[in-house]
């Protein structure tokens, strides 16, 4: 007899008969995969921490970054905020790792007649001299930090022979327009007084 030809209660048993009991979990299976999947992110880590020492050996050749001298003058302006990395000028995919200038961090900037003083906490600060200052600009993004359009204070300086694209955010996004203004006016009088 067929289930569809059964009483209903002949049914019941037929179906009754038919159920397995649930599998047994299979400890052994998920511990390997769990076991293969952590070895598999500590290999893509690992490759990243790798790529990331032979992006900075390949950078090798900049010259150690500028500390800020004793007097520095007073300050025109100050912005507390993130840095968000440095890049080769014009390629804003091209980041910069050599000397910490990849590594992000808060940052406090200090602009006086002297240059441009970016204290890093946890970081190397650094210094650029008032001659190395080739421009600023409002920008959406650099390597690894996209913003809305204007959000992203780029400042490009020159060290060594290569020049650079060193991008900041302020807590105040507002104070940005005014480090654009006063950064390019003061490396147009710098530039007029050579």
């Amino acid at each position: 007899m067929t289930p569809a030809t059964l009483p209903a209660a002949g049914l019941v048993t037929v179906l009754a008969d038919e159920r397995k009991s649930a599998t047994v979990t299979d400890w052994g299976g998920r511990i390997g995969w769990l076991v293969g999947l952590a070895l598999f992110v500590a290999l893509v880590y690992w490759l990243m921490r790798e790529g990331w020492k032979w992006r900075g050996t390949l950078q090798s050749d900049l010259p150690e970054l500028p500390s800020a001298p004793e007097e520095t003058g007073p300050a025109k302006l100050e912005l507390s905020g993130r840095y968000h990395g440095s890049t080769t000028a014009g390629q804003w995919l091209d980041r910069i790792v050599a000397h910490g200038l990849g590594t992000r961090s808060r940052v406090q900037l200090t602009l006086t007649d002297a240059g441009l003083e970016v204290e890093r906490p946890g970081a190397t600060d650094f210094f650029v001299p008032a001659g190395a200052l080739r421009g600023a600009r409002l920008d959406k993004g650099i390597a690894g930090k996209v913003l809305t359009e204007g959000g992203l204070l780029v400042v490009t300086w020159a060290h060594g022979d290569k020049e650079i694209d060193s991008g900041f955010r302020s807590d105040h996004a507002a104070e940005h327009t005014e480090w654009v203004e006063t950064l390019n006016h003061m490396i147009n009088d710098t530039e007029g007084a050579r």
